[in-house]
């Protein structure tokens, strides 16, 4: 009788992860949906922009807690939408995961303005972690390869997500 309660609990545990999220959440990403922590009225006015918070980066030690930023959505991983990259003034990117690993974002989210609220910092990434979101995002071999160095980048950990316009 007991074989017969854990074979049924692992049957049960299987089917479970067989039933979890394979992708992106759907969603069509529309103007006033948020993904994660509610982001509030007053973040969402005071929110500032990738250059201003690359300048306040560097002036409080690398690190910034509890900010609201505003941008485009340039790419959002295509397995899961466990991370997305916002464009900055210089077209530059800059990478965003959420909090957690506790929420995803739609495919649909690409091209879209949000506020983030949510730490930032700057990081060094290595080689290998910048090829496999590299990877995610499904760019060329050739384009993958061509990644030798570890760079210094804006890296935000969002708490909520809103679309804007």
């Amino acid at each position: 009788m007991k074989f017969k309660v854990i074979l049924l609990a692992a049957g049960l545990t299987a089917s479970t992860f067989a039933f979890a999220q394979s992708g992106p959440p759907e969603g069509n990403a529309l103007v006033g949906d948020t993904y994660g922590g509610q982001v509030t009225s007053s973040a969402e006015s005071k929110a500032i922009t990738v250059d201003n918070l690359n300048k306040q980066l560097k002036k409080d030690n690398k690190k910034v807690e509890n900010v609201a930023v505003k941008g485009k959505v340039t790419d959002v991983c295509d397995k899961k939408g466990c991370w997305l990259t916002i464009q900055t003034e210089d077209n530059s990117k800059f990478f965003v995961k959420m909090k957690d690993y506790a929420f995803f974002v739609p495919t649909a989210l690409k091209g879209k303005n949000v506020v983030l609220e949510g730490n930032a910092e700057r990081k060094v990434t290595s080689v290998n972690e910048q090829k496999h979101y590299a990877e995610d995002a499904k760019k060329p071999q050739a384009e993958i390869d061509a990644i030798t160095q570890p760079k210094e980048e804006i890296r935000f950990v969002a708490n909520g997500i809103k679309v804007v316009n």
